[in-house]
């Protein structure tokens, strides 16, 4: 039997539940991978060859390549074990937080040191339903 997830229901936001991690699964041990230098040297010399050694979902494979970070979230990634791409590019996790959003590094900063978005509109989707 499905649990009821109501946390579906918040906008722009994925959840990294037991779904989601049995979904992620390889991607996320891919990115473990790169917490050795060896592996790190050896995904950017070639990344596609690299990737094809992980039982991952073609879609996977081609979020990470094009660092569709918010769809390789959706696809199972979890954002702390897809930090490890970011540190493997030279990418603080501001950087790609920014990235994530559509901001830049210095406009995501800056709004997280206002207080973040604003949560009016952004709690749940049926709030969009009278607009």
């Amino acid at each position: 039997m499905a649990l009821d997830k109501p946390y579906k229901d918040v906008p722009g936001t994925t959840i990294f539940d037991a779904e989601q991690s049995r979904k992620g699964y390889w991607l996320n041990q891919f990115c473990m991978s790169l917490m050795k230098a060896e592996n790190r040297a050896r995904f950017k010399a070639d990344e596609r060859a690299y990737l094809d050694e992980w039982p991952m979902t073609e879609e996977q494979k081609q979020a990470v390549l094009a660092r569709d970070l918010n769809r390789c979230i959706a696809l199972g990634g979890n954002i702390y074990f897809l930090a490890k791409i970011g540190a493997t590019d030279g990418k603080s996790f501001q950087q790609m937080a920014g990235s994530m959003t559509g901001m830049t590094e210095e406009e995501y900063r800056n709004m997280m040191i206002h207080g973040g978005r604003s949560p009016d509109g952004n709690r749940y989707t049926r709030e969009w339903e009278d607009r």
